[in-house]
């Protein structure tokens, strides 16, 4: 899985056409089988897609019904809103509904505030990503706002959604198409909509996650269960024109429903399966992230993007060789000219 370009099984036939988005991966939710990817390990920025970390964080240690009161520095995050005001009251659960329906960042903010503090949750959020072995990852904000040295990887955002897709009540929000949102002060409630397009849309369709920056350009996340198999597509870096980011989603869904189990590119690693180093060792320090894994599964590496994951290692090596050629040539030179020095005058 650390291949660059496009990684399929043998004997596979061609992606379909019209997907512009620059990494990309098909996994079976279940199984944990990757299916087909694109540079699956390169890294760019996650935008919304992170908030998958929040929302998981938040499940995991907050009562659904614990109402956390919202304050102005709530409402006044840049970017997405629900539409929180200072003094409102809401449920854990009514602020994961405005996170995963809205991409509410207002919600992100006091869901991260609910769990100790927007610097505590930023941590947390990245020694989550190294459990779940996801070491192409650094969230620098809960809500996928761009931040100094933010970046994800489709693998370590299919990680991720594997997670959510095993939480009951994230799966229920996530398949939710509009939902009853409270007011506060003078106003009053009103109706959140889902804003994943492909939910009624597309025949099985579970749900997901869509985000934008202008640095992140488009990223989306989303799972289908078709025949008893659940998949799930990661989107990053992609544009909507000409083909829309819902129908690349789309795209890829069908086509990785065409290809049978049992012949995997890869796997997405379980938790349980990694080394304690990879938890607790650098991999858990998000300023020394290691590389991914070079080997895959019958995986064939086609094409070129130039976004490799490796980009950062191969300058550093050719250095190292240029300067052992180096070496090599002023030692030979000296010892022949050490060597004329001893020779007899003819």
């Amino acid at each position: 899985m650390g291949e660059c370009g496009l990684v399929l099984p043998a004997g596979a036939p061609a992606p379909p056409a019209g997907i512009n988005s620059m990494s990309w991966l098909i996994a079976d939710a279940d199984s944990g089988e990757v299916l087909a990817a694109k540079d699956p390990h390169a890294r760019n920025r996650p935008a919304s897609t992170l908030k998958l970390l929040t929302a998981l964080l938040s499940a995991d240690q907050l009562p659904a019904d614990r109402v956390v009161v919202a304050t102005q520095a709530d409402a006044n995050q840049d970017g997405s809103r629900v539409g929180l005001g200072p003094g409102g009251r809401y449920t854990v659960r009514q602020l994961l509904t405005g996170l995963l329906l809205s991409s509410g960042n207002d919600a992100a903010h006091a869901l991260a505030v609910a769990l100790g503090g927007v610097a505590q949750t930023v941590e947390q959020m990245n020694e989550l990503a190294a459990r779940l072995g996801a070491r192409d990852t650094r969230a620098a904000t809960p809500s996928g706002l761009d931040g100094p040295g933010m970046s994800a990887s489709a693998y370590d955002l299919a990680l991720a959604f594997r997670q959510v897709l095993s939480r009951p009540l994230l799966v229920e929000l996530l398949g939710t198409r509009q939902a009853d949102f409270p007011g506060f002060g003078d106003r009053p409630g009103f109706v959140v909509s889902n804003d994943n397009k492909l939910l009624g849309t597309y025949r099985g369709a579970l749900g997901g996650k869509t985000g934008f920056t202008d640095d992140a350009r488009h990223t989306q996340l989303d799972a289908a269960q078709r025949g008893g198999r659940r998949l799930m597509v990661v989107l990053m870096r992609g544009e909507q024109r000409p083909v829309s980011m819902s129908e690349q989603a789309a795209r890829l869904l069908d086509y990785g429903f065409t290809l049978p189990p049992g012949s995997p590119v890869g796997r997405l690693v379980d938790e349980a399966e990694l080394p304690e180093a990879a938890v607790t060792g650098p991999g858990a320090n998000p300023e020394g992230l290691p590389a991914p894994p070079r080997a895959g599964v019958h995986a064939t590496a086609q094409g070129w993007t130039g976004r490799s994951h490796e980009a950062g290692i191969a300058l550093p090596v050719a250095l190292w060789i240029g300067l052992a050629v180096t070496v090599l040539v002023v030692l030979g030179a000296l010892v022949a000219r050490q060597r004329h020095r001893q020779d007899p005058a003819p």
